[in-house]
């Protein structure tokens, strides 16, 4: 597995930008936005820092293989080359979540299923038992991404989609609260305004304030407050990171 990788968040559309420009802040390296979401180059650590203090983003993805494709065979020996022993063990569970642009492909619920193939079989072999699929809360959740030709897989180290900050359910006592406004559109809302919480930006005002999603957020932000402080992530039951669980405890000492 590299230690270095591409890492992909997506995004709204229309917030490519912005997003872009986020991560170059938190990473501290040049982040490039394409269509529906941006990549910037980091390690198993960056891409925790990104889920802790990610206000625009909706997942954080990490690369695990990529290639042409032209038919679900092609898909199942794709994921057939990542080590998948090495994310998970067989007592796991897992997901496959496909998005397609001009791809070929029939039935997307049938590429998931070769994929999903490929995972269970590859661990069979190397440890003797499968995993099971868990829809709801997976403990590894795969993202496909199949072009018309090419075919990328990712894991999705974040687990629940990052607009779900952690506040809203302990607020409402474990209800789900559902706002009209995703919390991370409400942080784009404020990024494109160019308002940051800072004495020159001065005062905010929402004059179509209902459950307060972007005052929120501008609290949260002109306070400091990591948007992801409140919550768990997928990563922390992902084996690659495993060894790096010291390091997220001191990011979220830090936050």
């Amino acid at each position: 597995m590299a230690t270095v990788a591409p890492i992909f968040v997506p995004c709204a559309q229309g917030v490519e930008e912005l997003l872009a420009a986020e991560l170059t802040t938190i990473t501290g390296t040049p982040a490039q936005a394409g269509r529906g979401g941006a990549w910037v180059d980091g390690d198993l650590v960056a891409a925790m820092r990104i889920n802790l203090e990610c206000r625009l983003g909706q997942r954080v993805l990490w690369p695990l293989t990529d290639g042409p494709y032209r038919g679900e065979q092609d898909l199942y020996e794709l994921a057939r080359r990542v080590p998948w022993a090495d994310w998970i063990t067989p007592e796991q569970t897992l997901r496959v979540d496909v998005s397609a642009q001009r791809s070929p492909l029939k039935s997307l619920n049938f590429a998931a299923l070769r994929i999903k193939d490929a995972v269970c079989d590859t661990l069979r072999e190397a440890t003797g038992a499968r995993p099971s699929v868990d829809t709801r809360r997976p403990d590894l959740a795969i993202a496909l991404f199949v072009g018309p030709t090419h075919a990328t897989l990712y894991a999705d180290t974040s687990g629940e989609p990052l607009f779900k900050r952690g506040w809203r359910e302990e607020r409402t006592g474990g209800l789900k609260g559902e706002a009209p406004l995703k919390e991370t559109l409400a942080a784009a809302m404020l990024a494109a305004a160019g308002w940051h919480g800072r004495a020159e930006d001065g005062p905010l005002l929402d004059p179509c304030c209902g459950a307060g999603t972007i005052a929120i957020e501008a609290a949260q932000l002109a306070c400091g407050i990591a948007p992801g402080a409140a919550r768990r992530f997928a990563f922390e039951r992902l084996r690659p990171f495993a060894g790096h669980l010291g390091a997220w405890r001191e990011l979220q000492r830090a936050a």
